[in-house]
């Protein structure tokens, strides 16, 4: 330990004593105590930004939170931020307001797109924010060899980053047939480092196969939607994520497994967030609500969304809890039903007020756009399908999740051409690699988006980010890609070989360094224009984002073609 060091921890125990005066004293509160799991009305002391007494304290400065309830700053333990379409800049400056103060996450987004390349752009976009953003390195870019992915990292290209002091994790290992079949390169990334947590990836995973997935080493996962599922990984020693995202909604149906036995290996996560719905509904806030309304003691769902995680990825006392000795990442609540946040602190610092940030949110270092697009030029004649039976294969989206249904359907067929049923709601799709200029455009079609006309694409396709597009006609998905390449990446709508809406995403054709407000508002207008074609889906684009990804049950569509990911091998759309 420094000198500097040994002076600071003298400063701390010589406040806590009472001998010398704290920095700041929060009064007037009720502290959540995760530890003793129970309400005390103390005075807060903090010093240095780290809380070192409960009680009557001398201060520089008083702060009175007036009856608030003095919670730990919220932890989200596993988040794509790309998903939010913002920037960390702007993800943190939507989210801190909110009570979120740190979160975990998985840039794989971005390193199926650019590699290393989007790791390095991340953790230098996310440095110097009243937000802490700890990274779980990608383990699966790509996801699967059945789709074309913008970069491959193995083990040696992620052992760069695992010293990183925000580097806390291997982030999701969704090869789940890998690791079952001990296929070398999963298990390298899974033995990574010493003391790196491992987090899951396992949808349906059960019996002899989930031993062997945990015997691997792999101690979380956040993709339950059963409880008999997360109850069968909770009593095989995993820790489980209970996802709350915009399009994957686990927690009204796991809500019920949390039992004061097992809380403790139980953690929120929201996964996937839009930016309106963080804006509109709130990011870990929105969660604890929602899981009292379902049942879940106020206190331990505040253990859920905090210590528990911080626990996990062994960054306690860093933050987690409001207890001695740990940083002073914390917010005040009105009550503990509604959520409000009314006050955030970090490291101590007063960061955020009555849902406004306060402080400067900007990182160490500015961060420059990254363009991605490299598509080979296609025509509309490109995306015509030729009758070869009269049985396809059909993707069935179940709404509001990511796994998909496989339907058989008589295929609709006009002058040898397998064409979109508007009137059955069958429409085609398609998925054009975006990376390589390789040409490949896998054609399939989908059920549930209901358009009558026209068509929408997006250039975030999980996992690999490929263009994908979903329409009536051949010209309008021609139309609606073309317009995708021309902006650099996003979200578009188009109907009579003409755009209707669009949101540009220039950081990698995920993000953009645009504000949470104009993101929210471009994205009604996308919405608003997408239930003009008959759209009856809440969040047509991120569900549309899920179509292509190919470890997610059952059916799915690749810039190779289908993918049956049960069997996890490509089909043929005619059987």
């Amino acid at each position: 330990m420094c000198q500097v060091e040994v002076l600071t921890l003298r400063h701390r125990i010589d406040v806590a004593a009472g001998r010398a005066p704290a920095d700041i004293k929060l009064t007037g509160g009720r502290v959540v105590s995760v530890f003793s799991g129970s309400i005390i009305k103390t005075d807060v002391a903090i010093a240095d930004g780290v809380i070192v007494g409960f009680g009557d304290y001398r201060a520089r400065r008083t702060i009175d939170i007036d009856g608030g309830y003095l919670s730990a700053g919220l932890i989200d333990s596993h988040i794509h931020i790309e998903s939010s379409l913002l920037s960390p800049q702007e993800f943190a400056r939507a989210v801190v307001p909110r009570g979120t103060t740190a979160v975990i996450a998985d840039p794989h987004e971005i390193a199926n797109v650019l590699g290393s390349k989007g790791i390095r752009w991340m953790l230098s976009a996310s440095e110097g924010l009243p937000l802490d953003i700890y990274f779980g390195l990608p383990s699966c870019v790509p996801a699967t060899n059945m789709e074309t992915s913008g970069a491959k990292l193995d083990a040696k290209a992620l052992k760069e980053f695992s010293d990183h002091p925000r580097v806390v994790a291997v982030g999701e290992v969704m090869n789940f047939p890998g690791v079952i079949a001990g296929q070398k390169d999963p298990l390298q990334k899974i033995r990574l480092k010493r003391g790196l947590r491992v987090d899951g990836h396992a949808p349906g995973v059960t019996g002899n196969d989930l031993n062997a997935y945990i015997a691997a080493g792999i101690t979380s996962d956040h993709e339950s939607t059963k409880a008999s599922e997360a109850k069968e990984k909770l009593g095989k020693g995993m820790h489980v994520m209970i996802r709350e995202g915009t399009t994957e909604k686990n927690l009204k149906e796991l809500a019920s497994i949390v039992t004061p036995t097992n809380a403790h290996r139980c953690m929120f996560c929201s996964d996937d967030r839009s930016a309106n719905d963080i804006l509109r509904h709130g990011h870990l806030d929105y969660i604890l609500k929602r899981a009292v309304k379902c049942g879940i003691k106020p206190i331990t769902a505040i253990q859920m969304a905090s210590e528990n995680t911080a626990h996990y990825y062994r960054i306690a006392r860093r933050t987690g809890s409001v207890a001695i000795g740990y940083r002073a990442d914390l917010v005040v609540f009105d009550d503990l039903k509604s959520f409000n946040a009314r006050m955030v602190f970090k490291d101590g610092r007063l960061v955020a007020k009555d849902g406004e940030l306060i402080v400067p949110c900007k990182p160490k270092r500015k961060a420059r756009m990254l363009n991605s697009m490299r598509v080979k030029k296609f025509k509309e004649s490109n995306f015509k399908v030729r009758d070869k039976g009269s049985n396809i294969r059909v993707i069935e989206i179940i709404p509001q999740q990511i796994v998909t249904r496989e339907r058989r359907i008589k295929a609709s067929v006009r002058d040898g051409l397998v064409v979109s049923d508007v009137d059955n709601d069958i429409l085609k799709m398609a998925v054009i690699e975006r990376h390589h200029k390789t040409g490949n455009i896998g054609l399939g079609f989908v059920k549930g988006f209901g358009l009558k006309y026209g068509a929408i694409a997006s250039s975030i396709a999980h996992d690999s980010h490929n263009i994908i597009a979903v329409g009536t006609s051949d010209e309008d998905m021609a139309c609606a890609a073309q317009a995708l390449v021309d902006q650099g990446g996003g979200l578009v709508v188009t109907r009579g070989g003409e755009v209707l809406s669009s949101l540009p995403l220039p950081i990698a054709g995920l993000m953009t360094d645009a504000p949470a407000a104009v993101v929210t508002s471009q994205l009604e207008s996308l919405h608003k224009a997408a239930r003009t074609l008959g759209c009856k889906i809440k969040e047509p684009f991120l569900q549309l984002s899920f179509l292509a990804l190919p470890v997610i049950p059952s059916l799915k569509l690749t810039d190779k073609g289908l993918v049956d990911v049960i069997s996890f091998k490509k089909v043929s759309l005619f059987f």
